[in-house]
């Protein structure tokens, strides 16, 4: 592969982005009371989650704009299956400030036809292929590193690196500069509320993919990178500054959301050791577990839109112009919806139609992708720690934040191999 320059860490190399996830996501144990009580009364209400949650502000909305929420799963569905008046225009202000001109933040016709183009290499027909060969082999690498101790922190040496270890191979980077990349991507997110580290990382990926678009070009491989580099409309390349923004948000899109499902269904299985019984004597429960961990806790709780028109939602009018916090973790425990919601379940009969990963038009991309990594990464672990069990000696688990949720550390003791 042709040679180009070295991803440029941060000016200050021991900044830690992890370590700043709180201040913007909250610590928060369980925001679900809060919001089941608001939506018993409201399935719509004027209200900025963040400021309902005592979270600091998002620096990148406009000032002027009123909040409104989406309590309800009815009003939810109703607004994600909108989009021409619920505009994703709400993330060109944070998501389109940090990743450029983002699938995330178009509407249609502009992102009908670029996502078309992504989502070909995300179909089920394709991940499924990505499992062996690249899904498996850093799942392993991974548990080596811990499988003949017979205890581990399964967040802080398992879940919190597969994802992007997968990500790294998907696009074929350096192995030594992945440290870098990971901590630049999640970096880019922090312009919320920290622009100068949020546009240092968005400025650093933005120099860093050009180069290697092109590097790629001219000698290609069969990598993400080459094959999306490759792709033609009408005869042209993709514009570079969709396929840079693309590669941005890939990390955060594919890797981030599945570290967070992962870590939680692992939590709530150790939690409830009769459902993990069941789940390694019958692996075809496995499937549904995912789901019902994705609708107990799915680490994305509010999806953010835009009002391209007046509108009004279960009573309330919502003018043109405002923020709407669509509470996809208010709908997905909602009991109109989802009998007795608070149970963790892996034998629930509608745990997949959870709007976890939105519903519509702007469903995510790598929705398939998630699934096969979270199935390949539990199928691991229930075939290899033996008499997995969580470590009484050790602090339990706990879930926290109120806008995504994980579990920090999650420590176990299994038989050693």
């Amino acid at each position: 592969m042709t040679q180009i320059a070295m991803l440029r860490d941060f000016e200050d190399p021991d900044f830690n982005p992890f370590m700043e996830e709180k201040l913007f996501f909250g610590d928060h144990d369980d925001p679900y009371p809060l919001l089941g009580k608001l939506r018993s009364k409201h399935a719509a209400m004027e209200g900025n989650y963040r400021e309902v949650m005592g979270l600091v502000p998002d620096l990148t909305h406009p000032v002027a704009a009123r909040h409104f929420m989406i309590l309800s799963y009815e009003e939810v569905a109703k607004a994600l299956l909108s989009p021409q008046t619920f505009s994703n225009k709400a993330y060109t202000f944070n998501l389109g400030a940090s990743f450029g001109r983002s699938v995330s933040t178009m509407d249609a016709p502009e992102h009908n036809r670029f996502r078309r183009i992504f989502q070909k290499v995300f179909l089920p027909q394709y991940v499924r292929n990505w499992g062996g060969p690249i899904v498996d082999p850093v799942v392993n690498d991974l548990m080596d590193g811990f499988i003949h101790d017979g205890r581990a922190d399964l967040i802080q040496q398992f879940t919190l690196h597969y994802p992007f270890g997968v990500i790294y191979r998907q696009l074929n980077l350096p192995p030594e500069e992945g440290k870098v990349f990971h901590k630049l991507a999640v970096a880019q997110t922090m312009i919320s509320f920290d622009r100068e580290r949020g546009e240092e990382a968005s400025a650093k990926l933005g120099e860093y993919f050009p180069q290697l678009i092109a590097a790629r070009r001219k000698d290609p491989g069969d990598d993400l990178v080459s094959v999306l580099a490759a792709t033609e409309i009408d005869g042209e390349y993709l514009p570079e500054d969709v396929l840079v923004s693309f590669f941005r948000q890939l990390i955060n899109a594919a890797g981030d959301t599945t570290y967070r499902g992962t870590s939680i269904l692992l939590t709530k299985l150790l939690q409830n050791p009769d459902q993990l019984e069941a789940l390694r004597q019958d692996r075809s429960l496995l499937p549904n577990a995912i789901e019902e961990a994705l609708r107990f806790d799915g680490p994305v709780i509010d999806q953010n839109r835009w009002t391209a028109q007046d509108v009004t939602v279960a009573g309330v009018d919502i003018p043109a112009g405002s923020i709407v916090h669509v509470m996809a973790g208010a709908a997905n425990r909602d009991p109109g919806k989802f009998e007795d919601p608070d149970r963790f379940d892996i034998r629930r009969n509608n745990a997949a139609r959870h709007v976890s990963f939105s519903i519509g038009p702007h469903i995510c991309i790598g929705q398939h992708l998630a699934r096969v990594e979270m199935m390949r990464a539990i199928t691991a672990i229930l075939d290899k720690l033996r008499n997995l069990r969580l470590d009484q000696d050790m602090p339990p688990p706990r879930i926290q934040g109120a806008m995504m949720r994980v579990p920090h550390n999650l420590y176990v003791r299994f038989d050693p191999t």
